[in-house]
């Protein structure tokens, strides 16, 4: 059984920088693409950036690219996502997910992901 674990959220002002982690168990990590997504209230969750198994290649959603940075190490089984300059509108709770198709490819579409963690709330003030 894949177990998804999302940590690091919290509150934080406008301009600050908060680190996620993604603790994955069960499964072959190092063989899995990873996604993070956000669920804002009253909208539906987005992508916000991917990796390929090896790290090789990522992906960014337009709004996100140049704060956020994804990454992985395979020795720990996790996924992080690095977000600096943070601001109000990127509140939302932050998920995991982890994507089982072998090959080297990254995706934006939630459907890709065979695997999803509970989640964490990043809150952003102004």
């Amino acid at each position: 059984q894949v177990q998804l674990v999302e940590s690091g959220g919290g509150l934080v002002q406008a301009g600050g920088s908060l680190r996620l982690s993604c603790e994955v168990s069960g499964g072959t990590f190092s063989r899995y693409a990873m996604g993070w997504f956000r669920q804002a209230p009253g909208k539906e969750r987005e992508f916000v950036a991917t990796i390929t198994w090896n790290g090789g290649m990522t992906d960014y959603l337009d709004s996100v690219k140049g704060r956020f940075t994804i990454s992985r190490d395979n020795a720990k089984n996790t996924v992080y996502l690095q977000m600096n300059s943070l601001q109000p509108e990127d509140t939302a709770v932050y998920y995991c997910a982890a994507d089982r198709r072998p090959g080297i490819r990254v995706s934006s579409k939630q459907s890709a992901y065979d695997y999803w963690g509970l989640g964490t709330q990043v809150t952003v003030s102004s």
